[in-house]
């Protein structure tokens, strides 16, 4: 998955202004804390970090 589709996935799941809020402050418990933007750009993949947001705002199989 690119950067490119993870955003526009994100904006699919969460809508536009959301999506910007969550990738920029939530805290993933699946990369210790880490807000979405911080993980990718520690190096984590970037389908991993949505996989999490997913996990953790149960987005429907669907939109996965």
């Amino acid at each position: 998955m690119t950067l490119t589709e993870f955003r526009a996935r994100t904006v699919e799941a969460f809508g536009d202004l959301r999506a910007d809020h969550l990738v920029r402050s939530h805290h993933l418990a699946a990369f210790d804390g880490r807000t979405a933007d911080e993980a990718i750009d520690a190096g984590a993949s970037v389908k991993q970090v949505w996989l999490a947001l997913c996990s953790e705002f149960e987005v429907p199989d669907s939109l996965r």
